[in-house]
């Protein structure tokens, strides 16, 4: 066992299950308990992953730290003990991986490690391409059960070896572990009092348009609630407006949140592949419908006159509206992920808008009256004075609708999803979703 200082990035993923635990909270468990022994170098990293995986837990994260130590064997067995004793391992789509990556190892393992790690984010990897890249690169790890968790542990020591991403920051607050599972208890007006101090340096904190929180979870994991903004500072001070039950301990995350690295340019629908995400440009060839269950969907042809269903679920509440003003001829580009071939649909950016017309039975030029029609095919007759026409009158309708960008509201929006706050030089007008 050496004495010698080193540094050491430790990525985790998959120690959670829908009912409960949770990565972060792991992580930020072990830079608290690591630091007795060890010097935190740097912010930890929270990255997602492919968000369309269906074996994902809940929001498909990662994590990694970056520390120096003069004990490597304690931190792996700390490590690797305090994840065999936390992770829901009893649930069978909880598949934990951790991954070491050694400071001498860093130049040698970087290119590779980054790649995957951006691979990872657009594309479905299996665990054999993981545990082989893990072999290949001589990375210490450890695999619980089927081992899935290495993707995203080899994910986020990318992340850190890269850090040349787009990146946001969260700041996470965590309950008291006697009460995970039971109701949070978050002062909503202190939270509607945050984003107003805060916004646009945070974010996400709540829903104006829908009236609803959205920074505090729902299951039983140990987060109490998630600030999402620009930089560390901004977050913290969200934060601190926040009334709520006892917090055992907080951590912020550099992360990829909000930045839209999922996405994919595609010129034709032919190019398209199940569960991956994609920016698509084309012509509304329907009527939008809304169906069973309140989602609204239309039709999307590509220069090719193929055609793929593009929805806006339920879920995005009154982004539907928007999506049931579009009318056939309509130019668009969206943005969003793909199964079951359809677009699910996380904002839409209106180039051009076709003329909408109201179609009306000509006026009889004698008498002025209304003609009526001669039958199919045999254009219009006036009863009254026998005037004929094959014309009817077209009146252009005033479109309630500009271009421009629309997001999903804030209830509604993926991780990875880039707010329309976040973008820039953006030629045409962006309307906010909150």
């Amino acid at each position: 066992m050496s004495s010698e200082n080193t540094k050491m990035i430790i990525g985790i993923d998959d120690t959670d299950s829908r009912k409960g635990m949770c990565t972060t909270y792991l992580c930020a468990l072990l830079r608290e308990e690591l630091s007795s022994f060890a010097k935190l170098i740097s912010e930890p990293i929270l990255v997602r992953l492919n968000p369309t995986i269906p074996y994902k837990t809940r929001g498909n994260a990662s994590v990694a730290l970056l520390i120096e130590c003069d004990d490597k064997e304690r931190v792996f067995r700390h490590v690797t003990e305090k994840i065999s004793s936390m992770a829901c391992l009893d649930n069978e789509n909880t598949n934990p991986g951790v991954v070491f990556v050694l400071e001498d190892q860093f130049d040698s393992v970087r290119d590779k490690l980054s790649s995957f790690f951006k691979c990872a984010v657009k594309d479905v990897i299996t665990i054999d391409e993981a545990k082989e890249l893990a072999s290949e690169l001589n990375l210490e790890y450890k695999a619980f059960k089927n081992g899935r968790g290495l993707i995203g542990a080899l994910s986020a020591c990318g992340a850190m070896l890269d850090l040349e991403w787009d990146y946001t920051y969260e700041y996470l607050a965590y309950r008291e572990k006697e009460v995970w599972g039971t109701r949070r208890t978050v002062d909503e007006k202190s939270l509607f009092e945050a984003d107003r101090v805060t916004y646009p340096d945070t974010w996400d904190t709540v829903d104006l348009v829908n009236n609803m929180v959205v920074c505090v979870p729902h299951s039983g994991d140990p987060v109490l609630y998630g600030i999402r903004g620009k930089d560390a500072s901004s977050v913290k001070k969200a934060a601190s407006f926040v009334v709520s039950e006892p917090v055992e301990r907080v951590c912020i995350y550099r992360t990829n949140q909000g930045t839209d690295m999922h996405l994919m340019h595609v010129s034709l629908i032919s190019e398209i592949e199940e569960m991956h995400s994609y920016i698509l440009e084309g012509e509304v060839s329907s009527e939008p419908i809304t169906i069973r269950g309140g989602h609204t969907i239309f039709t999307l042809k590509d220069e090719a006159g193929d055609v793929i269903d593009c929805a806006a679920f339920e879920p995005t509440k009154n982004f539907r509206e928007l999506v049931r003003k579009l009318i056939p001829g309509d130019r668009v580009v969206v943005y969003g992920s793909v199964t079951e071939n359809t677009f699910n649909i996380e904002k839409i950016k209106i180039t051009e808008l076709a003329t909408s017309y109201e179609i009306h039975n000509p006026q009889c030029p004698s008498c002025g009256k209304r003609m009526k029609s001669a039958g199919s095919g045999q254009g219009y007759r006036c009863k009254k004075c026998g005037t004929s026409s094959d014309i009817s009158d077209k009146k252009e309708i005033e479109r309630d609708v500009m271009p421009g960008f629309y997001e999903v509201p804030p209830c509604a929006r993926r991780h990875l999803a880039k707010q329309l706050l976040r973008f820039e030089n953006e030629v045409l007008p962006v309307f906010p979703g909150r």
